[in-house]
């Protein structure tokens, strides 16, 4: 099926008018109780793989929903199931949980209560318009020609709570997945879900050099590990300007050198940790090769050794093109075509593209910024905030897309 057909069944049936129209009501419906629970979250944050009371808060809310549910191996992850009129597709819908280690510097009445942990990244919305999209689904479960799972995951921040949970078989019988993640870089209001990349690959490396000590006064009888180091750090900048495309962004950051005892000492010894980050992953297998080559013989122009090690950690998150013609549909019918951003990129990275490994699916940029909320702030920032309105934006999304990809054929 080519995209055309495929968009003229999500805009043209009938039926889902009605129900479109019913989404739009009933996010606005549900606006305050998303608020009131990001605040919740907000207040109460907890970090990867301990978010046992914001676990347990979910649940509360689904159970007065009436929506089943079980936990993973930790007891923090969620997967609930709303089951529809009739069997057909079953797609995911992924919300994290965890927050960050930043203490806060807000002035907001329910900024965190839990010193040195802080939703400084958006999560707390992520639960909240997940939870408000479980109402909406709720309310519509009748029309729905298919199962919809909610997913809520922990460890997201530290990139390991989406394998964790493929492990432990939340993907098992899921067709497609999508998922939704606010940003304070985009306007309140607009919308990114075409296809193609839309966050990058976030992958770690350590780099050891070895030297040799001896007097700083007398540096020829040693082999300078400080200065083979600060070498290798201005020698990876080539990498990005001279041995990639210049059209394929490409970051590699070194974050920490650590080297030297004493002011007067040649250092024996450095090591550096960084990151490197593309979104391609042609690319993205080639940069650890240039990286060895260059690390290594810098090294022995200086007459030291030097040794890479490198672990590919997040893949990029890349949108399936026929599914984010669907994406693209619902966010007109919940705000209008206006709203929607072209090949929004951003060089932050999601586990996200852990579950797109498995299972065909896209991912969703909401904006969250607006000046006049003080909602400017970027995302790990000790006064990151959000505009509220993405709540009823994003709950609203999660439910229209659902339903529409659940009624499309030849998917």
């Amino acid at each position: 099926m080519n995209e055309l057909n495929l968009l003229s069944i999500i805009k043209y049936r009938e039926k889902w008018g009605i129900i479109y129209m019913n989404i739009k009501e009933l996010s606005l419906k549900y606006k305050d109780y998303m608020i009131e629970l990001r605040r919740y979250f907000h207040r109460h944050p907890e970090l990867s793989f301990q978010e046992y009371a914001t676990s347990k808060k979910i649940k509360e809310e689904l159970d007065k929903m009436g929506i089943p549910y079980k936990s993973g191996d930790n007891n923090t992850a969620i997967l609930a199931t709303i089951e529809g009129f009739k069997k057909g597709k079953t797609i995911a819908l992924r919300s994290d949980l965890d927050a960050l280690k930043v203490t806060e510097c807000t002035n907001l009445e329910y900024k965190s209560e839990n010193i040195g942990s802080m939703h400084a990244c958006g999560h707390d919305a992520h639960m909240a318009s997940l939870l408000g999209a479980a109402k909406i689904l709720k309310d519509i479960q009748n029309d729905i020609p298919g199962t919809v799972k909610l997913i809520f995951q922990p460890g997201e921040e530290m990139g390991k709570g989406a394998e964790k949970l493929i492990e432990q078989g939340f993907l098992d019988g899921i067709d497609s997945i999508f998922g939704i993640h606010v940003i304070s870089d985009i306007k309140c209001g607009k919308i990114s879900i075409d296809a193609g990349p839309r966050m990058a690959s976030a992958d770690n490396f350590k780099i050891k050099v070895i030297g040799k000590g001896c007097h700083g006064a007398r540096p020829n009888q040693g082999t300078d590990a400080l200065v083979t180091a600060s070498s290798i750090v201005l020698n990876l900048q080539s990498l990005v300007s001279r041995e990639i495309d210049p059209l394929e962004p490409v970051v590699v950051t070194i974050g920490t050198l650590i080297s030297g005892t004493q002011y007067n000492i040649v250092a024996d010894s450095a090591e550096m940790t960084g990151t490197a980050r593309c979104f391609n992953n042609e690319v993205r297998k080639k940069i650890p090769e240039i990286m060895k080559r260059i690390i290594e013989n810098t090294a022995k122009a200086y007459g030291a050794e030097a040794m890479l090690e490198y672990d590919f950690a997040v893949a990029p998150v890349i949108n399936d093109s026929k599914l984010s013609v669907i994406g693209e549909a619902a966010a007109e019918k919940i705000l209008s075509k206006d709203a929607l951003l072209k090949n929004t990129k951003l060089l932050i990275s999601e586990d996200f593209s852990s579950y797109l490994a498995k299972v065909p699916g896209i991912f969703a940029l909401v904006g969250a910024g607006n000046e006049k909320k003080e909602a400017i702030y970027p995302h790990h920032n000790e006064k990151f905030t959000v505009d509220e309105d993405c709540l009823q934006i994003s709950s609203a999304l999660h439910a229209q897309y659902a339903y529409d990809y659940l009624n499309a054929n030849d998917l």
